[in-house]
């Protein structure tokens, strides 16, 4: 084994990277105004366009995101990091260098969707997973809660700028600033020097398909991080019913413009920000199980508000508030489930685990974005946005039905090498 390095909150190697995610989050973060904009308003994409488009940046998680698990754990996760973030960089310049030469079309923004796609899977795989390796173990919720701050902040700032930006230069000349953000990202990644670098095991299955089968196996039969899975997956099909016509609604139904839908999405990112630093406190106060059922439940009634909105300033600030405390509770909640799913995940399984939930939560995101256009193509897209409302229920029932709920603190003993523990009778899980 290498020497350990020193792993902490204020060690180097975390600091470069939170800095790195969050700088390439505030790069990425202008495609949720600049695309849209280019789409809708200068390409004149129609509702099914814009459906697609969103399913084809989903797409690609579902066919990587389970062999993306076995290479984060198998191999090195900091090259990883540095080869997606590069070659990331490369597919978003294609947007501004065909919109020079007078060829951007919805083929191209198609194409580099599915790209992206694909390589933030990648990333991810790595990126997630090797948390644990840069701090210790009592500081990982304390880790995550400045990963979400540092990112909620990035989001803000990226959307706000991306906004003024638009307006200035134009939505196609502000994604360069996307191809720079990567750019830092893997520079930063670069520094990173994990404390406990991940060993592979000498009895790790060689196949692949062997590989993927052990993860899901150990996440489906995991009773807290399985009814984790299943909630996360059903909030996402509702979630992205309600995305894939959220920010069309700003644009066309209550024309707010590219400025007011930037300030409608940089309140709600700011709601983020407050959701990440409150939770470490929330969890340890009410425990994590009643904290993830409350942030589910306020990110669900949060979507009303746009269901009723009328175009004018006064519905803007309602959609703005309600955003802002809708992304609080899904980053509180997204937030403490992720630090219970690795404190609970042996060391071997990490990124697995964490891709099996990308796998399903992403690869249903296509469905979710398509059954919105079909629903918009029969009825109209406001009852596209009244069927998403609807089916964010379900994710709430799943999680009061399970054992999640009776979680009263977060898990203090270490993870064991075994594959199935065996599951504590109590309701209180203080776990393995």
């Amino acid at each position: 084994m290498p020497p350990t390095r020193p792993a902490g909150l204020d060690s180097t190697s975390f600091r470069a990277y939170w800095a790195g995610e969050a700088t390439a989050l505030a790069g990425s973060s202008l495609h949720a105004v600049a695309l849209p904009v280019l789409a809708v308003l200068e390409l004149g994409a129609t509702p099914g366009q814009v459906s697609l488009l969103t399913a084809a940046a989903t797409t690609p998680a579902f066919v990587l995101a389970l062999p993306a698990g076995v290479l984060g754990d198998r191999y090195a996760k900091k090259p990883l990091m540095v080869a997606t973030d590069l070659a990331a960089a490369a597919v978003v310049s294609a947007v501004p260098l065909c919109w020079a030469a007078g060829e951007l079309s919805m083929p191209v923004l198609y194409v580099v969707a599915l790209l992206l796609g694909a390589l933030t899977v990648l990333h991810q795989a790595a990126a997630i997973a090797i948390v644990p390796e840069l701090v210790t173990r009592d500081q990982l919720p304390a880790a995550h809660s400045r990963i979400s701050a540092a990112n909620a902040v990035a989001d803000t700032a990226g959307i706000y700028g991306g906004t003024l930006l638009i307006g200035l230069a134009g939505a196609a000349r502000v994604l360069w600033l996307d191809c720079l953000s990567y750019l830092i990202s893997a520079c930063l990644a670069a520094r990173i020097r994990p404390a406990r670098p991940s060993q592979p095991a000498n009895d790790q299955p060689v196949r692949m398909l062997t590989a993927i089968r052990a993860g899901l196996s150990y996440v489906l039969r995991d009773p807290i991080q399985r009814p984790l899975l299943l909630m996360t997956t059903a909030h996402a099909f509702a979630d992205y019913i309600v995305i894939t016509y959220y920010a069309y609604t700003l644009l066309t139904e209550l024309d707010a413009g590219s400025i007011g839908m930037g300030a409608v999405m940089g309140v709600a990112g700011a709601g983020g920000l407050v959701g990440a630093l409150a939770w470490p406190r929330l969890a340890a106060r009410y425990g994590p199980g009643p904290l993830v059922m409350t942030g589910i439940l306020s990110h669900s009634a949060c979507t009303i508000p746009l269901l009723l909105a009328e175009p004018g300033p006064v519905w803007l600030t309602v959609l703005a508030t309600a955003g802002f405390v809708k992304t609080a509770g899904a980053v509180a909640a997204g937030s403490t489930q992720r630090a219970l799913r690795q404190l609970l995940c042996p060391p071997h399984l990490q990124s697995r685990a964490q891709q099996t939930s990308v796998w399903l939560v992403a690869g249903i995101r296509p469905l979710a974005a398509l059954t919105a256009g079909a629903i918009a193509a029969a009825f109209g897209v406001k009852e596209a946005l009244l069927a998403g409302t609807v089916l964010y229920l379900i994710p709430v029932a799943l999680l009061w039905a399970s054992p999640v709920r009776h979680l009263t603190a977060m898990p203090s003993a270490p993870a064991g090498p075994a594959i199935h523990p065996p599951p504590t009778p109590t309701k209180e899980r203080h776990v393995r």
